[in-house]
């Protein structure tokens, strides 16, 4: 990473981030009763994460990527956002590593137009449900950031909703997501499509295929979900 001292502004920020191989997820500006705990002084929270393979090949390239240790995705992103953190003279956040938990969810949909969708994930306009956090970095002092941009969600205009009919064990209802249902499935010879592929269910929305996971990133993702649940 580059070594001169950075601007603390947006787009210093921004280069910042996109030299480390991340995406950039938007900003909010902290309520005076949030600045508390570790969060007292603190002003301005920036999101980073991943958009589609933005983000992923940088994963993918790494050490932690190919060590063999456990939770690979979340120490290489200990690592990318902690010399962030340092470049740019901010803490770093992280949606793991609790009890307690950041509210990642809730700072996301202040920072960008998300809502959340019927399969209960966060989508995005553009980039539907292919999208992530992997952390944040807290500034004490406030920087110029453009309001979050506002948009209806997709799934209000969506009729069909094919996200909740296409998982072959009906994971997805009205009851909410049956874990048990998906994690066996996978855990099956029948499930292998899915394991390949990733879910059948988010697969099925229409917004945002471009940027959809290739099948190395979504067997990364299903394995961690398998793996979690051992």
């Amino acid at each position: 990473m580059n070594t001169a001292q950075p601007s603390v502004n947006r787009d210093g920020i921004r280069q910042a981030v996109e030299q480390a191989g991340l995406a950039l997820r938007g900003a909010l500006r902290l309520e005076p009763e949030e600045q508390t705990g570790l969060l007292a002084g603190m002003h301005q929270i920036v999101l980073v994460g991943l958009i589609g393979r933005t983000g992923w090949d940088s994963f993918a390239r790494s050490p932690e990527a190919g060590d063999g240790r456990p939770d690979p995705l979340d120490r290489w992103s200990e690592r990318c956002l902690g010399e962030l953190a340092r470049h740019l003279g901010a803490q770093a956040l992280y949606p793991f590593g609790g009890p307690p938990y950041w509210p990642f969810q809730r700072w996301a949909q202040r920072a960008e137009p998300l809502a959340p969708s019927p399969l209960g994930l966060l989508i995005h306009p553009d980039y539907g449900l292919w999208h992530s956090y992997r952390g944040a970095l807290a500034f004490a002092e406030p920087i110029d950031w453009p309001p979050a941009a506002q948009a209806p969600s997709p799934c209000a205009s969506c009729a069909d909703q094919p996200c909740l009919t296409a998982c072959p064990v009906s994971a997805f209802g009205q009851a909410g997501y049956d874990v048990a249902a998906c994690a066996g499935w996978l855990r099956s010879p029948a499930g292998q499509t899915c394991m390949d592929q990733g879910c059948q269910a988010r697969l099925a929305c229409p917004v945002g295929r471009p940027f959809a996971h290739r099948p190395d990133q979504a067997r990364f993702g299903m394995r961690a979900f398998l793996a979690a649940r051992d």
